[in-house]
Formats: structure tokens, sequence, C-alpha cells
């Protein structure tokens, strides 16, 4: 295969003159979005100094793309981060970045740093993240890092979106009260409900907390994936 015979972004990569429409053109074919993005040198994070860092997570057209894949049929552990893994690092080598990935550690690479660094990830009153279009339901599935500085759109909103949000779903919508203003996270509560027949809904549908963000609706999320999500969290 020539470099013409390329896909697009791929030939756009190899000749290093990536736009930033591109990257979520190709983040999109790989069923990902763009949820972020920042310059280290203009917004200081930990790890990186310089260039474009790319924040990826799944868009309403992951479920279906990972559903077919070998990582989902094979039965082995940690499906998703493995899809992940080699989606992401496919993606990198195309467009010659760097992948980083938020799983694998400890260490663990700081993506709640560059999350928030991002300006469109931010602190909710119940301590969960929330982002400015998917709400609660953030699934961060990796990162891309390029040498080159990026030309990036600012991110769409001036200040949290909680501000703005007088009811806080986010701390009512838990039957067992896990979360509270501030912080903490009474964990040992939530997988104790999670263990009862009254926490069946949880476990199918979604943490009640994230899924009443009214930004949370914006998700795309398949319930099938919130399941596996789910599972993941609280083992049966």
């Amino acid at each position: 295969m020539t470099q013409t015979d390329l896909p697009d972004h791929r030939a756009r990569g190899a000749q290093g003159a990536l736009s930033y429409p591109e990257i979520e053109a190709a983040a999109a074919q790989a069923g990902l979005a763009v949820c972020g993005a920042l310059h280290p040198a203009q917004q200081p994070v930990k790890a990186l100094e310089d260039g474009t860092l790319i924040l990826l997570g799944t868009a309403a057209a992951f479920w279906p793309a990972f559903k077919i894949s070998p990582e989902y049929r094979d039965g082995a552990p940690h499906p998703v981060d493995r899809w992940s893994e080699r989606v992401v690092s496919t993606l990198a080598q195309d467009l010659r970045g760097s992948a980083y990935f938020p799983f694998g550690g400890p260490p663990y690479t700081p993506f709640i740093n560059w999350a928030l660094a991002s300006g469109r990830f931010f602190t909710s009153p119940s301590q969960m993240m929330v982002h400015d279009r998917a709400g609660m339901l953030i699934s961060l599935r990796g990162g891309l890092h390029f040498k080159q500085e990026i030309d990036i759109p600012p991110p769409p909103l001036a200040e949290s979106p909680c501000r703005s949000c007088h009811t806080r779903p986010c701390l009512s919508a838990c039957p067992v009260s896990a979360l509270a203003d501030g912080g903490p996270y009474d964990l040992a509560a939530c997988h104790d409900y999670l263990d009862t027949p009254a926490g069946t809904g949880c476990m199918a549908g979604g943490c009640l907390a994230r899924r009443a963000c009214p930004l949370s609706r914006n998700a795309g999320r398949d319930p099938e994936q919130t399941a596996h999500h789910m599972r993941h969290f609280h083992p049966q």
C-alpha cells in the first residue's frame, strides 16, 4: 500500500500536517470521540511539557464497534481496556502521535489532571467528574500526544455546568446517600446496596447519580455498555 492509498487522516499524519477536525474524524471512525484537548506549554499538566494532547472517550458508535471486536468475543479479562489499547495505539501510529492510557498502573498516567486542565471536565458537588457534554457518563479510553501544537477549539463552557444546576440531582439520586456534597464517597454503602435485589436497577442501568446529571443524556451511552462497566465496578 502506498501513501496515496492510505485513508486521508493517515496520509496527512505521515506528512505531519494534521488538523483538529482530521483527528476528530479519525477518532469517530474508530468509535471514539475527542472529549478534551490542550497545549501543555500553555496549560501546564503533569508528565507533559509541550505539543498537543487529545483526550479520547467513547462515542455512540463505540459499543457496536466493540461488540464485533475480537476482545469482546475472546472471553479474556478486561476486554474494553484491551480494545482501547489496540485501537488508540493504531490511531497513534497512523497519526504519528504517542498513545497514553488511563489504565495499566500503578503508576497511572495522570488522566484526571489532564481532563480537568482541558477545561471540558469539572469536579461535581459529589466529587465525581462531569463533562460539558457527556455529563457524568464519562469513559476515557486513551489520549494522543503530538509533538506539534495543533490548533484546537476553546472549551465551550467558561465555568462548570454544575454552577447553574440548582437541583443537583447527583447528590439526591443515590438510594443509600453514598454521595455527599464535597464528599467523601461512601464506597462501602454503594457496594452493599448493589448486592441487594434493590440494586438490580443500578447494575443493569448504571449509577443513578451519574444518570441523574442533566447532561448525561447527551452521552449516547448504550445501556449494555453501562451494564458492562457496572459489572467491572461491582463483580457478582
